[in-house]
């Protein structure tokens, strides 16, 4: 998904930890013009700008929705499309054309760089794209994308979750991870303890249905050192969580760098392919009916790496 506002500011991820309880509300993004579709952005949030290697949480729907995402590029991270409802065509600059559905994963990692559209049927959607921040050793690693059909489950008493990505409970999923971190569904139907790495802060979101730790529209944190998650009532939730990522980085439109130079460079090269109609270093998506999407101009004040929270 590409972060599609038209004067992005700096998304900084800075400095501390702590803030037990904290949660994350969501803040209305439109993705395009006047008639976009609106997504609900949980993080990067005021004060905290990651958990674990998760960089960006957009959640949308339930609601008829027309996502239409024209070709954009992406450096130093990988998205994660996980539905509820509906289904999303991916295409990409690899020569990648999926849908995905719910229950299925689409995993895209950028490495060095990469380009790629979104779109849906403008039928019912729900669900919600992830970025993940790549350690600096895999950053510029060469671009590549992962359909995954089927998923682990772990199930006990009161939850069933399917493993997107990292491990839970000594399950683990099939989709290439760099860092140590997991993201779940959880279907949860009474009262139930969740296992969790204690190593590891985490996040809790409701995706639908009421579950008395998770609140609509908010993205509750959760610390390092509780070994279990205990939750209670009827739905569903996504659980992220991982290592706390020790490096800065810059975050800024659709690219994760570890400089203001750095990302200037990734915009003046975007843009050089844009508006000559040639293949840069991201690719060319073919299929897409529609121009590649222009950057926004870079702000006037240094982007500068930040660590975690503010």
């Amino acid at each position: 998904m590409s972060n599609m506002e038209r004067d992005p500011q700096e998304l900084r991820c800075a400095a501390e930890t702590g803030g037990r309880g904290e949660v994350l509300t969501g803040r209305e993004v439109p993705l395009g013009g006047p008639r976009a579709m609106r997504v609900s952005r949980t993080l990067p949030g005021v004060h905290r700008r990651m958990i674990g290697a998760w960089c960006f949480v957009d959640a949308f729907g339930p609601e008829p929705a027309l996502m239409r995402v024209p070709p954009h590029p992406h450096t130093g991270l990988q998205t994660v499309t996980w539905l509820v409802a509906g289904e999303v065509l991916h295409r990409d600059s690899l020569g990648s054309l999926r849908r995905v559905r719910p229950g299925q994963l689409n995993l895209m990692t950028a490495g060095r760089g990469i380009s790629h559209s979104e779109e849906s049927p403008g039928t019912m959607l729900h669900g919600v794209q992830l970025w993940v921040a790549l350690p600096d050793v895999h950053r510029r690693t060469a671009p590549t994308f992962e359909h995954h059909a089927t998923l682990p489950v772990l199930t006990g008493p009161g939850f069933e979750a399917t493993v997107i990505m990292g491990s839970l409970g000594g399950v683990t999923s099939p989709a290439t991870a760099h860092s140590p971190l997991v993201g779940a569904e959880v279907a949860v139907d009474g009262a139930a303890e969740v296992p969790l790495d204690p190593a590891y802060e985490h996040g809790l979101l409701l995706l639908d249905g009421e579950v008395e730790q998770a609140g609509p529209g908010a993205l509750r944190y959760l610390p390092p050192g509780p070994g279990t998650l205990r939750l209670s009532g009827r739905g569903r939730v996504l659980l992220i969580g991982g290592e706390p990522f020790a490096e800065e980085i810059v975050m800024w439109w659709n690219f994760v760098g570890r400089s203001h130079e750095e990302i200037a460079g990734f915009r003046a090269e975007w843009m050089d392919g844009v508006s000559s109609g040639l293949s840069t270093g991201f690719g060319t998506v073919e299929g897409f009916d529609g121009e590649p999407l222009p950057a926004p101009v870079l702000p006037s004040i240094r982007l500068k790496p930040r660590g975690r929270v503010r």
